[in-house]
């Protein structure tokens, strides 16, 4: 008796596992009725039934997904992140993909932000992270310490580049990556240069953000460059008006007068010597290498040309300066631009 019930079990075991391979050979010549990429984003927390109201919010779900996902145990294995369903997936592969968490990454761009307020927004729109969780990080001493900056200059972390980075990574790991990014930028090569410009890597990126905000010409950068290296040596104040208006909050200021200059604030490069505080940009690699270039100039000013090229006339007297900023002026004055 006890033979024959063994033998009924196996039967009923093969049977069912018979129907399953049946079953999901069916399944795999089902696909998903989508003919574009749908991006499906599972929050944090998500249960099943959540996932399913995404599936049906994007017209991808189906009784199949449902007994597909209980088959595989699904339910009970919800993983949150950013899936992209791609055009001829199955049931099955779908179901995989969301039971082992493989997620597909987005692609961030890291630009020129002025202000950790507006990096924290883009991010915030990109990824699942909060904006204000991750600017309190930003403006906390002992996080910005643990990197090695302060609240000043911690935008200096960032690096210009685009990055693939998951949905759902938390703020802390955002830094961390962040952090790993950074110190591959910063090789061997740029620390020595570091080094020989007199400079910490912090620094470095700080006088690059004036760069980056003085000329979109490359090719000029490093004369810049050179320029404010040559006063921070001979200890004269930068003058630099970029940093006038970000002290101000203005960057389509074409004139800046007295209200500006006086204007009390750290990043008054006019009142105080020495490098401002923080960066008033995320500086562009280009920036960050004219700056390392230390190329060795007599120049101590420059002004932009008076055919509003873009470009600039070097100075090494305050006599050659002058003109030059005379013309520039007159240039000014006739397209009456104030």
């Amino acid at each position: 008796m006890k033979k024959k019930h063994r033998k009924y079990t196996v039967i009923a075991a093969a049977i069912a596992c018979t129907l399953l391979m049946v079953g999901i050979a069916i399944h795999r010549n089902l696909k998903i009725p989508t003919e574009n990429d749908v991006v499906l984003l599972i929050p944090s927390g998500s249960d099943y039934a959540a996932v399913c109201d995404t599936l049906s919010a994007h017209g991808c779900h189906s009784h199949l997904f449902g007994i597909t996902a209980r088959l595989r145990n699904y339910p009970g294995h919800v993983k949150s992140g950013r899936y992209v369903v791609k055009p001829g997936m199955d049931w099955v592969q779908l179901v995989q993909k969301l039971y082992s968490g493989s997620q597909d990454p987005v692609r961030i761009t890291i630009g020129k932000h002025r202000t950790t307020e507006t990096l924290c927004e883009y991010l915030g729109k990109q990824l699942e992270l909060s904006a204000d969780t991750l600017l309190a990080l930003l403006h906390t001493d002992s996080v910005a310490e643990y990197y090695g900056y302060n609240r000043d200059n911690f935008l200096c972390l960032f690096c210009r580049n685009t990055y693939d980075i998951y949905w759902n990574t938390s703020p802390q790991r955002f830094l961390s990556r962040m952090e790993k990014e950074n110190q591959r930028f910063w090789n061997d090569r740029r620390m020595e240069q570091c080094r020989q410009t007199g400079l910490t890597a912090a620094q470095v990126t700080i006088l690059a953000s004036i760069v980056e905000e003085e000329t979109n010409c490359n090719e000029e950068k490093d004369t810049i460059a050179s320029v404010y290296l040559n006063r921070l040596r001979k200890g004269m104040p930068l003058q630099a008006d970029p940093t006038l208006k970000y002290a101000v909050g203005d960057f389509t200021l074409r004139r800046l007068g007295r209200q500006q200059i006086e204007y009390e604030s750290p990043y008054n490069t006019y009142r105080h010597a020495g490098l401002p505080p923080g960066p008033i940009c995320i500086p562009s690699t280009e920036s960050i290498e004219a700056v390392l270039e230390n190329l060795p100039t007599s120049y101590i000013y420059f002004c932009a040309k008076d055919d509003f090229s873009g470009r600039h006339n070097f100075a090494t007297t305050l006599a050659q300066h002058s003109a030059n900023a005379a013309r520039f002026h007159k240039a000014l004055n006739l397209r009456n631009i104030h």
